[in-house]
């Protein structure tokens, strides 16, 4: 990778990580459902100059369906979820549990796809699931908040990880703004009807509109055309590596503007759930590789 590659690595974890603090700012004030919706219309607007640039309208209307399905499993139902678990966690605890995604990728691509699972993939889902029971058993025996949120959480990963098999399945040859712009379409539609009926009873502060601009802006539409970037550059399988930038930047980021506390029992599950998702997505594996073939 060039110097310029890891800086855009480093700038994107920093900007996913960031979401988190902008979800644990703006959702309380605009509701979990008015929040994605902002969110989902202010990243269309972005990425939209994009994929007509490309021509991607056609892929739309032949893919309609399986963009729609995307559409809610990768972006309206994990950004409620993440947006319900932000009002009860802390920033940095919901960007480690973010960092689930993968394993539950690898999961639903066993059960659904019939990919192969090496004994050292099973060895770092279960790492995983013990660092998600060890942040878990902490967060809800020091009684601040129920296993709900946490459960939540884990669901949205849940459903990324169903989303990216979605996407590996039906739309391998499809280009990745044209799904990214799409499913914000779809899920702001989906969204819409849910967002008008819970809309705030009073108008969100200043703070809250920037929060909620800068998690559209920055968190879903520079974010994604960023990634989309790096995966052409550097390959797939390097670009999602900016995973385990994430946690990193959203417990950073929680430290030092919303004063959030980092336990011990926090950063063992946190350091148990990347070690998990690193057996599990092969980065140990292919490291090791690396280091013995030099």
């Amino acid at each position: 990778m060039t110097s310029k590659d890891i800086f855009s690595l480093a700038l994107l974890g920093a900007i996913w990580g960031g979401s988190f603090i902008f979800m644990r700012v703006a959702a309380p004030e605009f509701g979990v459902f008015a929040l994605v919706e902002i969110r989902a219309v202010l990243a269309t607007a972005i990425m939209l100059p994009f994929l007509i640039a490309v021509g991607g309208w056609r892929n739309i209307k032949r893919y309609w369906w399986q963009i729609g399905f995307i559409g809610a499993l990768n972006t309206a139902i994990p950004f409620v979820l993440f947006n319900y678990s932000s009002l009860h966690l802390e920033a940095g605890v919901n960007a480690i549990l973010n960092a689930t995604a993968p394993m539950f990728g690898a999961l639903v691509a066993f059960l659904w796809l019939k990919d192969t699972l090496k004994p050292s993939a099973v060895t770092g889902l279960f790492l995983g699931f013990i660092g998600v029971i060890v942040l878990s058993a902490h967060k809800v025996g020091s009684g601040h908040v129920s296993v709900v949120p946490i459960l939540t959480a884990c669901m949205a990963t849940l459903c990324y990880g169903i989303a990216a098999c979605a996407m590996k399945r039906w739309l391998a040859g499809v280009k990745p703004i044209v799904v990214a712009t799409g499913s914000q379409i779809f899920a702001s539609l989906i969204l819409l009807p849910f967002s008008l009926a819970t809309l705030p009873a009073t108008m969100p502060s200043g703070l809250a509109w920037l929060n909620a601009i800068a998690l559209a802006v920055l968190g879903t539409g520079i974010a994604y055309i960023l990634y989309f970037n790096l995966i052409a550059t550097i390959g797939p399988a390097k670009a999602i590596s900016v995973g385990y930038l994430v946690p990193l930047f959203g417990i950073i980021w929680g430290l030092l503007f919303l004063n959030e506390s980092l336990s011990v029992q926090t950063l063992t599950g946190g350091v148990l759930i990347l070690l998990g998702v690193a057996l599990t997505t092969g980065v140990i594996q292919r490291l090791w590789r690396t280091r013995t073939a030099e």
